[in-house]
């Protein structure tokens, strides 16, 4: 098994006396991968919004090292920059703070008046910022001490920035295909670009051509010429481009929200690994009935498997869906719970998606009854709701239950008997006419919950292990131990809240669970990156 970022040194990969475990794709090294620039020691800082941490990647042998950790007061790294000093600038996305660490260490708040700071940058000894918002602003801060000044409002969305060979700021507007400039002591602000492929960042090579990253699926890479406006277009096919850096030889690598690691990326499109993608999560687990697996990744649908020539990471995208955590098979059909609030229903053959229910406060597990509604664990509100089409093609929406700590992640049994984890309660329920009875407490932190037999089994993230509990007489044992999921150990931190404005922050953790049509288990090793898959052993392998 391969070092990951859970246990760089695998020395407590899990166990277990009842089944044979396997990683369906190998754990993945970087988690998450949002603004990169070189540093001033030459290796590439990578922003790791999705973990909350910063590492530092050596291009040559692909190592990496945490330099700002997930425990410490950044919260949401989205962006960084180097300023001329050697101090790091950090955008701290979620709880829009901006912070400096000093090149020996200490950190120090610069502000905390931008809201949603994304795209960051240094000229010289200045420091500007801007936002990932509707009508967001774009801003020079002073570290120094002094309130900020804004050099222009009304960005779609800003993000990643950087000064051109003309002396001017050049930024996104993510909604609206288009690119800014605008001299960094104010002024009028020029719109230099139209119907550029969902611009997400702005970058100049070392011979001053813009070269603007596409968010969407295709990993669209857009060259202009500044004195002529000539364009160059290439596909890449990294999914969900995020930022790119430029070394001292002019080559370009990028990162991606959508799948992470580091890439090289040479200008007809051709890419090299340095650091492989692969999973974020994975949060929710399932399966359908020819074994299909899929994971809801928070930014996209995956899936184990070999994506292409030169992908070490073992994992397929099947479609970008924003913020995705349960998921659930259903003839055909794939149905999601979203941090956004919403459920949806996507049809992977025709790739259609169908909003089902907007609204909803942290859903998180997501199953299909025995007559057909979805049920959901509606998180953030503490009760279950059933989600049922009616014949004018809307949705209802029911409770179950209600009044629960933090239901997580739900499972029906032969009989349709509705069962329920609660992760802050520390018990598995289930729900006998809006009545929560306990089937099994005192279990730490359960979340992902499925049914095999007469036995229902569990995640249980606190104590790091699987559970079983038996349906008949309610005995309980531990199956598996030493799982990856949640933080790694050693590790405490609080969650991030979602943003005021709407948008979710970093994801709460979810470790699902799932059964294959032959029996075995799907666990989502979410500290590490992976899908495992249990198969049971014969009795006489006991």
């Amino acid at each position: 098994m391969l070092p990951s970022r859970y246990d760089d040194t695998d020395n407590t990969p899990p166990t277990s006396r009842r089944w044979d475990l396997r990683r369906l794709n190998p754990p993945n090294r970087l988690w998450g991968s949002n603004g990169v620039t070189f540093g001033p020691d030459g290796r590439l800082y990578v922003a790791q919004f999705l973990a909350g941490q910063i590492s530092a990647v050596d291009i040559a042998s692909g190592d990496i090292d945490v330099v700002v950790p997930l425990d410490g007061p950044v919260q949401a790294p989205d962006d960084l920059a180097f300023g001329a000093d050697g101090s790091m600038y950090i955008a701290d996305l979620t709880p829009g703070r901006v912070w400096r660490r000093s090149p020996e260490g200490a950190y120090s708040l610069v502000s905390d008046q931008v809201q949603v700071p994304n795209g960051i940058t240094c000229v010289g000894d200045r420091l500007f910022v801007n936002e990932m918002k509707m009508n967001g602003r774009l801003l020079e801060l002073f570290p120094d001490g002094g309130d900020p000044v804004v050099l222009t409002d009304g960005l779609a969305l800003g993000n990643a920035m950087q000064l051109g060979p003309d002396g001017c700021l050049y930024y996104p507007h993510m909604i609206g295909n288009q690119v800014w400039r605008i001299p960094p002591d104010g002024g009028t602000p020029e719109l230099f670009a139209e119907e550029v492929d969902d611009p997400v960042a702005v970058r100049f090579d070392k011979g001053g051509v813009l070269v603007v990253l596409s968010r969407g699926p295709a990993g669209i890479v857009t060259r202009i010429d500044l004195a002529t406006g000539a364009r160059s277009v290439v596909v890449s096919g990294v999914l969900g481009l995020d930022n790119a850096a430029f070394d001292a030889e002019n080559r370009m690598f990028v990162s991606s929200f959508g799948s992470g690691g580091v890439t090289e990326m040479r200008e007809d499109g051709r890419t090299r690994e340095i650091v492989p993608r692969g999973l974020s999560g994975p949060f929710g687990v399932t399966v359908d009935l020819r074994g299909t697996v899929y994971a809801a990744d928070h930014y996209r649908l995956a899936g184990p498997g070999d994506s292409g020539e030169h992908d070490s990471g073992g994992v397929i995208t099947h479609e970008l869906q924003p913020f995705i955590h349960g998921i659930t098979a259903d003839d055909g059909l794939l149905h999601f719970a979203s941090e956004y609030g919403d459920v949806r229903t996507y049809d992977p053959v025709r790739k259609t998606t169908r909003i089902r229910v907007r609204g909803l406060n942290e859903p998180t597990g997501i199953e299909r009854s025995p007559d057909g509604a979805l049920v959901v664990a509606e998180s953030g509100a503490g009760r279950v709701v059933r989600i049922e089409g009616r014949i004018d093609g809307t949705d209802s929406v029911t409770v179950l239950a209600e009044g629960l700590h933090h239901p997580v992640d739900i499972a029906f049994d032969a009989e349709g008997r509705c069962y329920v984890s609660d992760d802050e309660l520390g018990a598995v329920l289930r729900l006998d006419d809006g009545e929560a009875v306990p089937v099994a407490d005192g279990l730490g932190a359960p979340q992902g919950l499925a049914v095999r037999g007469d036995e229902l089994f569990t995640v249980d993230v606190e104590h790091r292990c699987l559970r079983a509990v038996s349906l008949t007489t309610g005995e309980t044992r531990i199956d598996a131990e030493d799982l990856a999921v949640g933080l790694p150990p050693g590790i405490t931190r609080t969650e991030p809240a979602l943003f005021a404005a709407g948008m979710p922050g970093s994801p709460h953790s979810f470790a699902g669970l799932a059964v294959t049509p032959d029996g075995s288990l799907l666990l989502s090793a979410n500290g590490e990156g992976s899908i495992l898959r249990l198969s049971a052993r014969a009795p006489s392998e006991g």
